[in-house]
């Protein structure tokens, strides 16, 4: 007779009894089948016994009783070996073990008719009568859906959000003044000159201190006049030369 079997069991049995563990292909949580112990191990326990207490009494007594008690000795390593061996007799229990083993079991587990594997009822969705892997639950599909779009919604506001406010400024790498590289600082580290940036008075662009004409539009950076008559320079506005007077 053919016994059907599922795979996803742990086979827990011993020479002293038999136990099976089953579980759920979906999420690996199972159910322990109660254990039953072994006929051919009541047997070896009461040839156990009654070996020690034969040795016992033929050592106080010697003669016919120590050969009885040799003679069951004897008798037990035979058992002991069938045993370790897997006797037919154990063989035959370990089979209809496993079958009761299965029928306490299955009121847990449902086959899916779909992928054909054996849930638990925590796995198992009643409405679709298919594990929750081919039909997921309703509202915990919702609930997963939704979460995952508040993440997607967070990951791109957080992509778009600006988080620094501060300012970049660039700084002359090669000193205007000495022409040596002049470090990261407000001044030259090697001649001291300073580094920051002029602004162009024409189109606004930055342009190194020490530089006469705009790299962007080719102003002149000065933004001082220049008197004609004693050679003065004078600020932006003024219309006449603050040195002798003479009309800008």
């Amino acid at each position: 007779m053919l016994h059907s079997f599922t795979r996803n069991h742990n086979d827990l049995s011993t020479d002293a009894g038999f136990q099976f563990e089953f579980y759920c292909d979906c999420c690996g949580n199972g159910f322990k089948s109660t254990f039953q112990q072994a006929s051919t191990y009541k047997t070896r326990g009461r040839a156990d016994m009654l070996g020690r207490g034969a040795g016992l009494l033929g050592g106080l007594f010697g003669g016919a009783l120590g050969d009885l008690g040799n003679a069951v000795e004897n008798g037990l390593d035979a058992v002991g070996s069938n045993l370790d061996g897997q006797s037919p007799q154990w063989r035959r229990e370990h089979e209809k073990a496993f079958d009761a083993a299965q029928e306490e079991v299955r009121p847990s587990f449902k086959k899916c008719p779909m992928c054909n594997l054996w849930v638990c009822d925590d796995c198992w969705n009643e409405d679709e009568g298919l594990c929750v892997t081919c039909a997921p639950r309703e509202s915990a599909y919702v609930a997963q859906a939704r979460n995952q779009a508040m993440r997607n919604n967070i990951d791109e506001a957080a992509a778009t959000a600006q988080v620094w406010h501060g300012k970049l400024e660039t700084r002359t790498t090669i000193c205007p003044s000495c022409g040596k590289p002049a470090g990261d600082g407000k001044f030259c580290n090697m001649c001291g000159a300073p580094l920051g940036m002029n602004k162009c008075p024409n189109c606004g662009a930055r342009v190194a201190i020490g530089l006469k004409f705009c790299g962007e539009c080719g102003s002149p950076m000065s933004t001082k006049k220049v008197c004609p008559s004693c050679g003065a320079e004078n600020d932006q506005g003024m219309k006449f030369c603050g040195e002798c007077g003479t009309k800008l």
